[in-house]
Order: C-alpha cells, then structure tokens, then sequence
C-alpha cells in the first residue's frame, strides 16, 4: 500500500526527464516542496491510456520481480534489519520507483529521450550511533542512467542497484553509496512469494481501478556489509521485499498511511497498513496480511485488527509529529505486539517528508518478539494545511 505515493511524487519535479539529479535529502529544498503533501498529489485522475489493476491477474514468479511497462507506476522496496558479530543493529531501506511518462513509449532517435524517470530512496539506520542517514535520486531512463529490466531482475539507477542472482531460491544484491554511507548486501528468499489482498489484487479505494497489483517476500535472509562514518561493518540479518505496479491515486478525503511489516520470532510475518482520512477516521480499505511459517497467507480485514498509537514523536527539523509507538492487537490469531523505533529520528526530508525507520516488536500475554520496520506518511508540519 504505502509506495504508491513515493512514485507518483516524482512527476512533481519540473523537467526531471531532462536531467539527472542527485540530491541528498539533507538539502534544503524550495518552500513550494515542504508544502507537498500526500493527498493533494494523489487525488488527481489517472491519465488515459495507462493500464489500470482492476481485477485479480495470474502472477509468475520470477518474470514479476521485473517491470510491467503499461503500468504508471512501480516500485522495488527493500528494508531490513541487521547486526554486525557484536550485536550492533542497523536498518537499511533501499527503494527503486519506475513512472512512465507516456503508456507507450514514443518512437524518436535520440539517446537523450526517455518515457520513464526514476527515482530512488537510501536510507541507514545506526542504532548505536544514534545515527539516522537518508539520500534521494532522480534520473530519466536514458543514456544509462537509470532503467530496470527483468529474467533476471535488474533495477538501477546510477550506481545504486538491486541485481537478481539466482530464480531458485530467489536472490538478489543490493548496493548504494552515498558519501561515507553505503551497503552491499545479498538477499534470498526463505519463503515463497505473497500475494496481498484479493490474490494479489489491493484495493485502495471503492472507485474502479484504484488498486494496485501487491505482493511481497517478507523473509530473506541478507548477509553482506554496511558502512558508515568511515568504518565497515559485516552484518546479517532478514530484508523484505514489497512490490507494487498501479495507475491508480488515493480517493479523495485519504490523506495518508501508517504501514506495518512485522517479522516474528516464531516464524510468522505481519503486514498491516492503516489508510487515514482528512477527518481522522480509518479508511474501511485498511488491510494487511498474516503470513504463517509455512508461508501460508491470511488476508487481514480492518476489523480483525486493533491498533493504538501510544506515544507520539516531534521532529525538529519539520515540526511534524509521528506516532511512533504503538500497539497492535489480532485476538483471532493470538497475535498482541507492542512497536517502539530503534531511534525516534527517522524522518526522511526528500521531495515528500515522511517518517521510515526500524523497529522493535515485543510480544505481549505470550506472543512472540520480533523486528521489522513502520512508515507512516501525511503527517504534515503545524504550519501545513491539508486542502
């Protein structure tokens, strides 16, 4: 559910398909950007001609790691959580988006011209350093700057790189660098491929074709380095994998999102997302999926899920406030976490604001412990108002 606007946002840079940009998030930017929010981006009507997700498709596995032209938009979304041999944690996210410009690529000589642009997200979380890094790219699919392909899986974009390494179990390296910040990591897959929503059909909205195509790995094992502040780390851990392609926007009065995915101890996966409206309510489309050590998957309705913010975070650098910590409840399952960051700053401030970051899970009344990671988008600055 919750890449859909991170992709989307890219169409909002004026003349980004001409050149490449690399900006570090850390940048000041325009007053006009700090402005953007969520819901006025994406209450647009799609343009005609792209494909729309409209009802449930056959996925193939591993042709659907790669890109499906036709479709506006579509992202690679990797996060994890890792420690070196001495226990020191990290968190990583490394997200590649895919827009077309046009439904069909237009017929002209150039090198220079491109019909998709691309942007990326890097972000590190050192929990012992109390450190918290982020970067953000822009580049048009041309002259080799960016581009993704698929059988077998490559997305780039400049030298940062999601490359697949083998189809059976599924593998991928992750790289990206930026200043004394970098990680190269290998990826494979522990459980087969889940299909979110209606056999991979999400809904986000009641009007036809606002939904998107979703599924995910939630567990790979990931072994390989991180390095920050000059120093190397060798690390391991577990990464998910979250998938998307669509058309589609938010509906109108949907403002934003607080997204869950959970890994557990016992072996089972989480996913939840919380669709918010302008007036504070929970959208009825709010949706996730309980997946077993099996790798059997359960479609999770807003009502078998209870969730409760317990404890809110005040960012400095934007004035925004995030909560941060929560509880989340399945009776039907058994299931009662209680959610905490591994650092409370973790607020990525590129072309959107929103808060992305590690953390810990600690089961309740005999559930199980565990990590993951939590976004949560549409929260905007005191001195923002949504339209």
């Amino acid at each position: 559910m919750r890449r859909l606007s991170l992709a989307i946002t890219v169409l909002l840079v004026p003349l980004v398909a001409l050149f490449a940009v690399r900006r570090p998030a850390t940048v000041a930017k325009r007053p006009a950007e700090r402005e953007l929010a969520v819901g006025q981006v994406l209450g647009a009507a799609p343009e005609a001609g792209f494909l729309r997700a409209g009802a449930p498709r056959t996925f193939r596995f591993p042709a659907d790691h790669g890109p499906h032209p036709g479709y506006r938009n579509e992202w690679w979304y990797f996060t994890g959580n890792l420690a070196d041999a001495g226990g020191r944690r990290f968190g990583y996210q490394l997200t590649f988006f895919r827009v077309a410009l046009t439904p069909k690529p237009p017929q002209r000589a150039s090198q220079w011209a491109a019909s998709e642009i691309y942007m990326a997200h890097f972000a590190l979380t050192d929990v012992a350093g109390r450190r918290f890094r982020c970067a953000e790219r822009f580049s048009r699919a041309a002259l080799g700057l960016a581009g993704a392909g698929g059988n077998p899986l490559t997305v780039r974009l400049e030298d940062w790189s999601a490359t697949e390494t083998s189809p059976h179990p599924w593998a991928v390296r992750l790289s990206a660098l930026d200043g004394d910040t970098a990680i190269d990591l290998d990826l494979r897959s522990l459980t087969p491929e889940v299909l979110n929503g209606e056999g991979g059909l999400s809904r986000k909205g009641s009007r036809p074709g606002d939904a998107s195509y979703y599924y995910s790995v939630p567990r790979l094992a990931t072994g390989g380095t991180v390095r920050v502040g000059g120093q190397t780390y060798r690390v391991a851990g577990s990464s998910w994998l979250d998938r998307e392609w669509s058309t589609s926007a938010l509906e109108p009065g949907q403002v934003g999102w607080d997204w869950f995915a959970l890994q557990l101890d016992d072996g089972r996966d989480l996913m939840f997302y919380r669709l918010r409206r302008s007036d504070g309510s929970t959208d009825p489309h709010s949706g996730g999926t309980l997946v077993a050590a099996d790798g059997k998957a359960q479609p999770l309705r807003l009502e078998d899920v209870q969730l409760e913010s317990t404890r809110w975070w005040k960012s400095q650098k934007s004035g925004a406030r995030y909560p941060t910590n929560w509880r989340l409840r399945v009776p039907s399952r058994g299931v009662e976490l209680e959610i905490s960051p591994r650092l409370d700053d973790q607020e990525l401030a590129g072309s959107f604001r929103y808060w992305e970051g590690a953390v810990a899970v600690r089961g309740l009344n005999g559930s199980p412990s565990g990590a993951g990671y939590l976004e949560l988008t549409g929260y905007p600055p005191p001195q923002i108002r949504r339209p």
